[in-house]
């Protein structure tokens, strides 16, 4: 069990450095776009599946509320939550549509949708970042190694360089808590 643990932990530390070469400027320029949509009034979108749903909902928690210090509300929506919402599209038309048709209905010029996805081939969240696009959104996207029809969705491409979901989530983990530091910091001055 020790060495099970063990093993998880070092592929866990292998990735984050991994990601920290080639990732963290996409972070830095996702953070940097995304603070200047908030500080325009622009809202964030954030959807995704399964643990990427969680992603998203601890995302909009953390603007919504607070991420470290006291500061004001941020304008951040998962639209993972709605189950009437999710089941009235799943039902009507079909789950591949859950996130277009709410970016359809919520987004406008300017605002942010970010796509979580460790495969990058997730169709809702490639039809909800398409639905962005043609709204003139800003897209940001959270992927694993291959992300290809995702990555031309997307403004800005974070992919962690793992093909191990549990590895890709624990980055994506820390690349939303680094966006919100990175929105405090830019738009209060400060981030802790």
């Amino acid at each position: 069990m020790l060495e099970i643990a063990s093993a998880s932990l070092r592929g866990s530390v292998a990735a984050l450095e991994a990601f920290q070469v080639q990732g963290l400027p996409l972070v830095v320029q996702a953070g940097e776009a995304l603070a200047q949509a908030l500080s325009a009034g622009r809202k964030l979108l954030v959807f995704g599946n399964g643990g990427s749903a969680a992603d998203a909902q601890h995302m909009a928690a953390e603007l919504i509320n607070r991420f470290l210090m006291e500061r004001p509300s941020l304008p951040a929506l998962a639209l993972t939550t709605d189950s009437s919402v999710l089941t009235a599209i799943g039902n009507d038309y079909h789950f591949d549509e859950v996130f277009a048709k709410q970016v359809k209905g919520l987004g406008q010029p300017g605002d942010v949708a970010l796509g979580i996805s460790t495969s990058g081939r997730s169709p809702n969240v490639l039809k909800g970042l398409a639905a962005a696009r043609a709204k003139q959104m800003l897209t940001l996207g959270l992927g694993g190694r291959e992300c290809g029809e995702m990555a031309g969705l997307c403004d800005v491409m974070i992919r962690v360089p793992s093909d191990e979901t549990p590895r890709i989530q624990e980055v994506h983990g820390l690349v939303i808590h680094i966006l919100c530091e990175l929105v405090d910091y830019k738009l209060f001055g400060r981030s802790r």
